[in-house]
């Protein structure tokens, strides 16, 4: 039995074909009609390369130019412009390098996914042209995939808490925060890991995933609250007036001033204890201030209470004992 081909193929005698050109010039039955596979598929593979390098390349540029920040300016980059900001304007300088590093880490992303999709389209539409099946190896993917995804839920759990902190503004560069195990100034924002450091000068790397509750105390406004104890044979009433007075007039000086956003409220007795009584008077100020406007109160009207002849409680127990003769 002859299983050797006795006559050429078919395409041979169609001189407007590749395969019939190709005959014509070698007079070769196998190379006439592999023409289209060593000629045709190349080529298209080599297509679909180089638009995929070229859409990458123009993708990322995209994205460079809508996270950029120009030197100098203020303003935000275009792909911040659409999400809800919650940078306070007191943060100062602070503020550009919050906006800079979170365009920069939101166009990170986009960069990473843009590639993974191009770059996957392409290899799934060369395998199609090399005419390899692709649903044994898309289901190797989705099982490898799976595997993955249970070995690294942690990580996928960091970087989606930061993708959607970031995405939400949640907090940024110079906001004070407390996120349960550690509280502080947050110095970097990242994907995976958050970095704060707290009063002591610690640094704290917190995981993204890991933070379930976040208390920012640097976003919209904030309140200075002012505890000032008194004995029980104080005159509550003229104490009152005396703090709301002194403290009217202390946050109207230079100082403080600029970090007051409302008059000061004086609420009155706050707690009543075996020590003595608790008056307190709360201001609205700028986030980030309010500590530096209670210390200033809390000294300020200490002072001005003892110039009045206020006693602290157990005064009579804690003052200095008389001098012997």
């Amino acid at each position: 039995m002859n299983l050797l081909p006795t006559e050429p193929p078919a395409c041979t005698k169609d001189a407007s074909t590749l395969c019939g050109q190709v005959f014509q010039v070698t007079n070769n039955e196998w190379l006439s009609a592999s023409a289209g596979w060593l000629v045709t598929k190349p080529i298209k593979i080599l297509m679909i390369v180089a638009v995929a390098f070229l859409l990458r390349y123009l993708v990322r540029r995209l994205i460079n130019r809508v996270t950029r920040m120009p030197s100098g300016s203020k303003k935000l980059p275009a792909l911040l412009r659409p999400l809800r900001e919650k940078a306070p304007e007191v943060l100062g300088s602070a503020v550009m390098e919050r906006r800079r590093q979170r365009a920069a880490t939101i166009g990170s992303v986009l960069k990473s996914m843009a590639t993974l999709l191009i770059y996957g389209l392409a290899f799934i539409l060369v395998l199609g042209e090399l005419g390899i099946d692709l649903a044994p190896i898309i289901a190797s993917a989705g099982i490898v995939g799976v595997a993955l995804g249970f070995g690294a839920q942690n990580l996928v759990k960091d970087f989606l808490s930061g993708i959607f902190m970031m995405i939400e503004d949640q907090y940024g560069v110079g906001d004070v925060v407390d996120v349960g195990e550690a509280s502080g100034t947050v110095e970097a924002v990242g994907l995976r890991i958050t970095t704060l450091r707290d009063i002591n000068g610690t640094v704290w790397y917190v995981r993204n995933g890991e933070v379930l509750r976040v208390g920012n105390s640097s976003q919209g406004f904030a309140v200075a609250v002012v505890d000032v104890p008194l004995s029980y044979s104080a005159d509550v009433e003229k104490a009152t007036e005396l703090m709301a007075a002194k403290a009217k007039t202390l946050l109207e000086g230079e100082a403080l001033a600029p970090n007051v956003l409302e008059p000061p409220e004086m609420l009155g007795v706050e707690s009543v204890t075996p020590e003595g009584i608790k008056l307190r008077l709360t201001v609205k100020v700028r986030p980030g201030k309010q500590w530096a406007v209670q210390r200033a109160l809390r000294a300020n009207l200490l002072a001005a209470l003892d110039e009045a002849g206020f006693e602290p409680p157990l005064g009579r127990y804690m003052s200095s004992p008389p001098a012997s003769r």
